[in-house]
């Protein structure tokens, strides 16, 4: 682990040292090379698959699977990161003082970045490519279910930075299964790992928060809700409510919570209800929604504080927009919540008064994604308040540094 560390370090030198198109190209590289090695790489999940279908879950084993189709969309994926703007070397802000310095404030590498994630074998392609995008390189501990896909999207990775003149430790990949490891990654290899990232479940970020030495980029659960103003149009409401929940339950985006004002529950709320069971949805409600919907189950205090990730959702019936609020306040993770409505001062009150790092007016919370924000892909959402929030895509990966021109100048 030390030497990956250390190699790493090498690496991130060396990535300083390249250029914006030489990082393109190895982009467009490793698409080719996932694509070649397609076969290899799905054999490897359906190994992965095979033994993790006793101890996986549904949602689980869902963001596991890899079929023709989405290792297509991985390579695709990359490729969007290789048509963004390289953002390193960009000059985000310039001024000259009075004694004739010339300030110039550049976006900069960080460093070395470890990503540990779960289940996720795509988090393996789009860390590599955002961390490569933005000049960094990557240390990556795949989880151990997902250990073969891992490896085996590495081993194509590596070639494409091979082949384009960069070193292949510009992402290396964690090769054990073994916690220990993890441990290690958290107090930062000797000091060779700038930013840890972690990827995946509540136990996850909390084992990463807890015994992390570096800097850690904090990614919360996705308790996200949906409220129904008394303004919203009906026909969007149905859509949007049904959209969030189960477009795909078992994302991050996902909504979770269904709010909806008291003024127009009685004639909106069975017909969401209608549309979300249709769909597969369960629903769980407080009082006042089962009293509009009698055969829904009761929802319990830790319905409003569960991801389910799953096809369940909460429904609670508020009286207003401060209550709206005050419930997400209450329940949220500051992730992304969203309201329906076409009353443009109460979606400004929500969009000013939500503290979360997406705030949606009108449409799906499932567009909390890095490649709907036009990022390409991304690592997570960031759900802490510094140094990015929401989707963390290349931009989001760089820090930066004032470059000073002088002409002789000397402080009195």
């Amino acid at each position: 682990m030390l030497a990956i560390g250390r190699d790493a370090r090498l690496a991130a030198g060396a990535l300083r040292q390249s250029t914006p198109d030489q990082r393109t190209r190895a982009l467009k590289a490793m698409a080719r090379e996932i694509r070649s090695a397609a076969a290899e790489i799905l054999a490897a999940n359906a190994v992965d698959l095979s033994a993790a279908r006793e101890r996986l879950t549904g949602p689980e084993l869902d963001r596991l699977a890899l079929n023709a189709d989405r290792l297509e969309g991985i390579a695709a994926g990359i490729e969007a990161v290789a048509a963004i703007k390289d953002p390193v070397g960009e000059a985000i802000a310039h001024w000259t003082r009075p004694n004739g310095l010339d300030f110039t404030r550049v976006r900069t590498p960080i460093g070395v970045i470890a990503v540990i994630y779960e289940s996720r074998p795509n988090v393996t392609a789009d860390a590599a490519a955002l961390t490569l995008r933005s000049g960094n390189a990557a240390i990556l501990r795949g989880g151990s279910e997902c250990l073969q896909t891992s490896l085996s999207l590495h081993a194509a990775i590596a070639r494409a930075l091979v082949a384009e003149g960069l070193p292949a430790a510009a992402v290396s990949m964690v090769r054990t299964s073994d916690r220990a490891a993890v441990g290690l990654m958290l107090q930062g290899l000797g000091g060779a790992i700038d930013l840890v990232i972690p990827r995946g479940g509540k136990s996850l970020v909390a084992r990463v928060r807890e015994e992390a030495r570096v800097a850690v980029l904090g990614h919360l659960e996705g308790l996200n809700h949906v409220y129904v103003h008394a303004g919203a149009d009906p026909k969007i409401a149905r859509e949007v409510v049904v959209n969030s929940k189960m477009r795909r339950v078992s994302v991050c985006g996902a909504a979770e919570t269904l709010l909806i004002d008291a003024s127009v529950a009685p004639s909106l709320l069975p017909l969401i209800a209608e549309d979300l069971a249709k769909a597969g949805c369960a629903l769980r409600g407080d009082g006042r929604a089962r009293a509009l919907l009698p055969g829904i189950e009761a929802a319990t205090p830790e319905d409003w504080t569960t991801e389910y990730l799953a096809p369940v959702i909460a429904v609670a019936v508020v009286d207003g927009i401060e209550a709206a609020c005050a419930h997400i306040r209450s329940f949220g993770s500051g992730h992304t919540d969203c309201i329906i409505t076409d009353d443009r001062n109460a979606a400004q009150v929500f969009a000013d008064t939500v503290d979360s790092a997406i705030v949606l007016i009108n449409a799906s919370t499932q567009f909390a994604d890095g490649g709907e924000f036009g990022f390409g892909a991304e690592i997570g959402i960031a759900t802490d308040r510094l140094h990015a929030r929401g989707p963390v895509g290349a931009e989001q990966l760089t820090t930066f540094k004032y470059v000073v021109r002088g002409t002789g100048q000397i402080r009195p």
